[in-house]
């Protein structure tokens, strides 16, 4: 299966590519989806996972706009994989970008899957960018850190 990984804690004798759960993002959310999220399909409603990314997409941001911000962009989703119900989702978020009032973030969303055999797929990637803003709403500088 394309992108199928375990995590170290699982024999890497059981998977010939021998790979983990990224190391060079940072985890932001971890979340259960449950059945009160599904579609007609018997998957997590597209709406839902999405919201979920733009709220792991805001710790990042959270940390360096000293403020107010917004989402003024999904700059790209893409769905790899459906979720389902019971999966343990991984949230990963690196920085794209900082600019005068923005910052983009991409966002990695990971599965675990218990059924019918332990996996872990990318289900989901995004690229996000927040504004930072005033009290009136108005795009503000992001504050960037002093000289050492």
């Amino acid at each position: 299966m394309k992108d199928a990984i375990v995590p170290s804690s699982i024999d890497p004798q059981s998977n010939p590519a021998n790979t983990s759960l990224p190391h060079d993002k940072e985890l932001v959310l971890r979340v259960i989806p449950m059945p009160a999220d599904v579609n007609a399909n018997g998957d997590i409603f597209g709406g839902w996972v999405m919201a979920q990314v733009d709220l792991a997409g805001s710790v990042i941001p959270a940390r360096h706009m000293g403020g107010r911000f917004a989402t003024v962009a999904v700059n790209q989703f893409q769905f790899k994989q459906p979720v389902k119900v019971g999966d343990l989702l991984s949230f990963y978020g690196t920085i794209v970008r900082i600019g005068n009032t923005s910052i983009t973030v991409q966002v990695e969303v990971w599965a675990e899957r218990q059924r019918p055999h332990y996996q872990c797929v990318k289900v989901t990637e995004a690229t996000l960018t927040y504004v930072a803003i005033d009290e009136q709403g108005r795009p503000r500088p992001v504050p960037r850190p002093a000289p050492t």
